[in-house]
């Protein structure tokens, strides 16, 4: 997938585009579902298939204070847009003054003149223009003067819920990994490195990782199956997330105790990927080590199995 990350290094493209909008935060399935008709509709009128999306996420130049943590952050956002099989994502930057643009001046100098729009697919609550002032219809009555098509494509729900960012963000931080999953088709994760001074040196001799601080969306505080990848490997896990009331200590931790271990080349600068399946239980304060030891072979025992079942 060809990445471009502004408006004026986009290169001449040699066919019209269909193209989708947004901020795909979490690339869920409902943004899959979009990008997918995206893909088939240029393949069928010879175009080239388009995701055009910001950074950074819009709400923080606009209203920081109201800025959701990401789901996914641009680097991991490109992934899984490359992913969907489309051609090129064009990367806007987000800045007060490409806020400040008019519904007519955003589809004429961006959607027409820039990207070459033959079609645009969007859901049904997209909005445009300065102070998000348009929406759909208006989008429409543009395409009709401007010389494009809008395709409004539907929403997706799964299990009975409307597929969006807003609430994948919601069972997120509810620690509801099994209806993330569903509503993003795959396991919620994060991408971080390993803490220094845990058991990292030239080799990992340790079964036990605590990740580097993570500044976007985490999930709430406890216990985790999960699954960590890093070097070409992946390691089963259990995962602690939260401030480990056993031990005194207030500072926030993600520490994963693998569960297939074995000594494996690790530096702090290994990027690590932790994936989260389900939640075991809340974090707990226990009566001491050995009390918490004792419940870690319980969480363990309860990810084996678990593990066996989606491998």
């Amino acid at each position: 997938m060809m990445i471009v990350r502004s408006l004026q290094t986009l290169p001449p493209f040699p066919h019209s585009t269909v193209l989708a909008i947004g901020n795909f935060d979490g690339v869920h399935r409902g943004h899959q579902a979009i990008l997918r008709q995206v893909r088939e509709r240029a393949a069928a009128i010879g175009a080239q298939s388009l995701a055009v999306t910001f950074d950074p996420h819009p709400m923080r130049v606009l209203r920081p204070e109201q800025a959701p943590r990401l789901i996914t952050p641009l680097p991991q956002k490109l992934d899984l847009l490359a992913a969907t099989g489309i051609d090129a994502t064009v990367v806007i930057p987000f800045t007060q003054e490409f806020s400040q643009l008019s519904a007519l001046e955003f589809a004429r100098g961006v959607l027409l003149h820039s990207l070459q729009a033959a079609e645009v697919h969007e859901g049904d609550n997209f909005r445009f223009g300065h102070n998000a002032s348009a929406g759909l219809p208006e989008l429409a009555q543009l395409g009709r003067r401007l010389g494009f098509t809008v395709v409004a494509q539907p929403a997706l729900y799964r299990r009975g819920l409307q597929i969006s960012s807003s609430i994948v963000r919601q069972y997120i931080s509810a620690g509801d990994m099994t209806t993330t999953r569903a509503l993003l088709g795959r396991p919620f994760s994060i991408r971080s490195t390993p803490v220094r001074d845990r058991g990292i040196g030239s080799h990992l001799t340790v079964p036990t990782i605590n990740l580097a601080p993570y500044d976007e969306l985490l999930p709430s505080d406890g216990v985790y199956v999960t699954r960590m990848k890093f070097s070409g490997e992946i390691f089963d896990a259990v995962t602690n997330a939260g401030r480990r009331p056993t031990f005194g200590d207030n500072a926030y931790a993600i520490e994963s105790h693998l569960l297939n271990f074995c000594e494996i080349d690790l530096t702090p600068e290994t990027p690590i990927e932790l994936c989260f399946f389900s939640r075991i239980r809340p974090e707990q304060k226990f009566a001491s080590p050995a009390a918490l030891k004792e419940q870690i072979l319980r969480d363990a025992a309860h990810a084996r199995r678990y593990l066996r079942l989606v491998r």
